[in-house]
Parts: structure tokens; C-alpha cells; sequence
């Protein structure tokens, strides 16, 4: 991975009160379509959401994750192989970090004017032998997931322990199929690491990880709805 300035070693999504870092945040998504910020994350609320995700682990409330929405889901283990659970305010320690993320929408669209409608997310264990291959996180066009974000939970990573996030350049999304694809930047899954990227643009892709590999992905979203109904659903 590219290293990072300084002045991005940054805390407890601080981002959301440095001007400085923000209008870097905000140069990166539009000249390259991503940036990656350390200890975005406050060590005891990674601690905290690792804690939780075990739990769940333990009681085997993690589901199988698929690809696809409604009638179009369905399991390909040959693209992903990892478990999924969807955050909720069901618990202080999800609600601490969605009340944080919201505060970081509320930024961003005051900032950067981007009309962000909400943020989902979800808990994701990579198990030994796991991986996602390349894929885009929203079809261009669809105006619903903008802004992909990823939020690390791994203590003590290793070079050796793979699950690096690859994220591929723009204009060669068309080509995924061809395996001729060049990698834009590789980013280990480090504790408190926070990843954002475009959404519609950025092609990207999990390696396999040789450890259990815990993170949270999530999305802002902007809302298609028609009525009352949100779109897309999860």
C-alpha cells in the first residue's frame, strides 16, 4: 500500500473535526477515488466491535453472504467465501460506531456536497482459505451505494496473513474478466484502518486470507426511493 501522510495517522474518526484532513479526504476520492486513513478508529471501539463479532461467531449468527439484491441473490462461493452480519442499534457498541459514521455523512455532504442518504454496513469474518473476488460495489449509474467504506478489526496482521483489499483503476472495470487488470493500490487489514472509495468506480477485490480476518464493510448510500420505499434494500 501507498504510505500514508502524517498528518492522516488520525483518530476516533477525526476526520470529521480536522479541516485539513477532510479537504484531503475529499481531494483523494476526486483525483483517485479513494483514500485510507490510520487509527480512524479508536483502539478500545475496535476492540470492542471484534468482541462483539465473536460473539456472533460463537452463537452462529453470522449468514453466508451472496451476491446480488431481492430476487437476484444467491450463494458463489467461487466469488465469496465470507459471513456477514448487518449492524443495528440493537447494541451500545454498533450504536457507537453508526452514531460515528452518521456524523461522518453529515460532514461529507456539508463538505463535499454529495447528498449522502444513509449508511449500512455490516460485520465480515473472513475465515482461513476465504476471499471476494473483483467486483464493483454498486452498477454504474445506479445512484444508490456512493461511497464504500471499510473499517479494519485485525490485531497484529501479518504481511504473510493475506486479505489484503486490491483496489483496481477505473477505466479497467470492463476488462475484470480478462485477469490482464493492473492493481491501483493494496491495502493490509490493519486494526483501527479506515478505507474509503467510489462505489460505482473503484473495481476491487479481497484477497485470500490465511488467518481469521475480521472487518466491517459498509456503504453511503443516496436514496432512489419512490413512496415510501427505500431503494435499494439491503
Amino acid at each position: 500500500m501507498l504510505p500514508l501522510p502524517a498528518s492522516d495517522q488520525i483518530a476516533e474518526l477525526a476526520v470529521l473535526n480536522s479541516d485539513q484532513v477532510l479537504a484531503r479526504v475529499g481531494e483523494s476520492l476526486t483525483e483517485r477515488g479513494w483514500w485510507v486513513g490510520d487509527n480512524a478508529v479508536a483502539p478500545d471501539l475496535v476492540g470492542e466491535l471484534k468482541a462483539e463479532l465473536e460473539v456472533l461467531r460463537a452463537a452462529d449468527e453470522l449468514q453466508r453472504a451472496g451476491i446480488g439484491r431481492d430476487l437476484d441473490w444467491q450463494l458463489a462461493e467461487r466469488i465469496r467465501r465470507d459471513r456477514i452480519h448487518w449492524l443495528s442499534r440493537s447494541s451500545p457498541v454498533q450504536m457507537r460506531l453508526l452514531d460515528q459514521m452518521e456524523a461522518l455523512r453529515l460532514t461529507l455532504n456539508r463538505e463535499l456536497f454529495l447528498g449522502l442518504f444513509e449508511f449500512e454496513a455490516h460485520f465480515a469474518h473472513y475465515p482461513p482459505g476465504a476471499f471476494y473476488r473483483r467486483h464493483l460495489d454498486s452498477f454504474r449509474g445506479a445512484a444508490n451505494r456512493i461511497i464504500s467504506t471499510v473499517i479494519y478489526l485485525n490485531e497484529d496482521w501479518r504481511e504473510d496473513d493475506g486479505g489484503e483489499l486490491l483496489l483496481y483503476p477505473p477505466e479497467q472495470d470492463h476488462s475484470m474478466s480478462s485477469g490482464t487488470v493492473t492493481e491501483m493500490t493494496r491495502i493490509a487489514p490493519v486494526a483501527g484502518r479506515l478505507a474509503l472509495f467510489l462505489s460505482e468506480e473503484i473495481p476491487h477485490e479481497v484477497l485470500t486470507a490465511r488467518r481469521d480476518r475480521y472487518s466491517i464493510a459498509g456503504w453511503f448510500r443516496l436514496n432512489a426511493s419512490l413512496g415510501n420505499q427505500i431503494d435499494p434494500p439491503r
